[in-house]
């Protein structure tokens, strides 16, 4: 489990590719209930009117002045339509970014987007003049500061501890999905505090191009160990040079989800920046960049911010390992899965302990990242619908985790100790819609 996410999550999504042409339709469409049998114009009639009728149940309750929260989980439980932007609007109720009170939706949004331009302003826009300044005068640099100074203090010390940070941030955010092409096109909406052409400071893409180690890989696992390497000796199969950055006054949705996570790790110094953060922060920032309300889309970095904030809370101990083996650390929560599995179904689980199968071997990262990589993008979407929805979303994550594994069961108990390794590596079942039917089965019948 301590090998680093990148290879945790080797096997995942991989061999599983989607074309372009599915990338808008596919969240839209996975929303409709399927036709009941017979098809035709009325099926199609009947399956058309009862989406109608779910959108409309959904305006109805986020159209109340208080909204009730209770109702709104229920709801969101068995998924939120794509259309009007409901989806991005009842992850931010769910996710405890706007309160249930529309009159205050105002005012909180306009004081929590400036704070995040403030925000932009102290930790990449003054240390980049403060940088670009520096060693314009000898005397300051000889005398109060220079790159070589010991003192934990130094402007230049916090320069380079940010800037080893940074480089395994936009390591990992240059590959977020790389099987579809929206994280690597051009924002509709580029941050002009960042982009201003009269600007002269350094931005994060100068700091990643001028980096003095950028002709070193700089790797960091969640043990907090550093591995420098030559770049010839590591290739990775979706290298740096693959995606062309973009012309000055245009930047890539990846770009900004990279800025997203410098300033949470910024913020954060405790456990600032841990590889797989991005996969938790790209199927937020997906969601509200695709936002069909243009209001709301401009705004989707630090509506982004701070939603993936509000979740990090919520799940950071995962990526802490020094409470790895906490109540509230990976480790219990793994067992949880086994342990619930024992009790749901005693004969598999038997079998996985006869083969020594660890729950750390897939659990991990099917833990840490929310299922992020066992799924394509729409799905993944639509399991986080569920996950955010319900009252006790991570306990509901186990049962997600242990439906999984009973839906493959016969495989499984037929498998020997390779075989049932690939099937856990990567799903084979792609139908989310059953794998959360079954969890709430399960939830059902305790």
């Amino acid at each position: 489990a301590r090998q680093g996410f990148r290879q945790l999550a080797g096997v995942g999504r991989a061999g599983r590719r989607w074309s372009l042409a599915r990338e808008g339709k596919e969240t839209e469409r996975r929303q409709t209930p399927p036709p009941p049998p017979g098809g035709g114009d009325d099926g199609d009639s009947i399956m058309s009117s009862l989406h109608k009728s779910r959108i409309a149940e959904f305006q109805e309750i986020l159209g109340e002045p208080e909204i009730v929260l209770q109702k709104l989980r229920k709801l969101c439980f068995s998924g939120i339509p794509f259309e009007g932007g409901l989806r991005c609007l009842c992850w931010k109720i769910l996710l405890n970014y706007l309160p249930v009170e529309r009159a205050l939706w105002s005012s909180l949004l306009k004081k929590q987007r400036d704070l995040y331009a403030q925000f932009l302003k102290e930790m990449i826009i003054q240390p980049g003049i403060a940088k670009a300044n520096l060693g314009v005068s000898r005397e300051d640099v000889t005398l109060e500061d220079h790159p070589l100074n010991p003192n934990p203090d130094s402007r230049w010390n916090t320069y380079f501890k940010d800037n080893e940070v940074l480089l395994q941030i936009d390591k990992d955010v240059r590959r977020l999905y790389p099987d579809m092409a929206f994280f690597q096109r051009p924002t509709e909406y580029p941050c002009l505090l960042i982009l201003d052409p009269q600007n002269e400071f350094e931005t994060l893409r100068k700091r990643v191009e001028q980096t003095t180690l950028k002709s070193q890989t700089v790797a960091r696992n969640r043990s907090g160990v550093t591995n420098v390497s030559s770049p010839h000796k590591t290739l990775a199969p979706h290298s740096l040079s693959e995606y062309e950055v973009l012309p000055n006054g245009c930047e890539a949705h990846w770009e900004v989800v990279e800025r997203i996570l410098f300033i949470y790790a910024k913020l954060n110094p405790g456990i600032a920046y841990v590889q797989g953060m991005n996969e938790i922060v790209g199927p937020l920032y997906y969601t509200f960049a695709t936002d069909s309300n243009s209001d709301w889309k401009e705004h989707a970095e630090a509506d982004t911010f701070f939603c993936f904030t509000n979740l990090m809370s919520e799940i950071r101990d995962n990526f802490i390992k020094s409470l790895d083996d906490s109540q509230c650390g990976i480790t219990y929560k793994m067992e949880k899965v086994y342990s619930t599995l024992k009790e749901k179904d005693m004969e598999l689980y038997m079998k996985l302990q006869e083969q020594n199968i660890k729950p750390q071997f897939f659990a991990f990262r099917w833990l840490t990242l929310l299922l992020s990589q066992e799924f394509l993008l729409p799905d993944v979407i639509r399991i986080w619908d569920s996950l955010f929805a319900d009252d006790n979303r991570f306990d509901f994550l186990l049962l997600v985790c242990c439906a999984m594994l009973t839906l493959i069961r016969d495989q499984l108990l037929e498998g020997d100790f390779t075989l049932n390794m690939r099937l856990l590596q990567d799903y084979p079942i792609s139908d989310v819609h059953l794998i959360l039917k079954k969890a709430k089965d399960l939830q059902d019948s305790k």
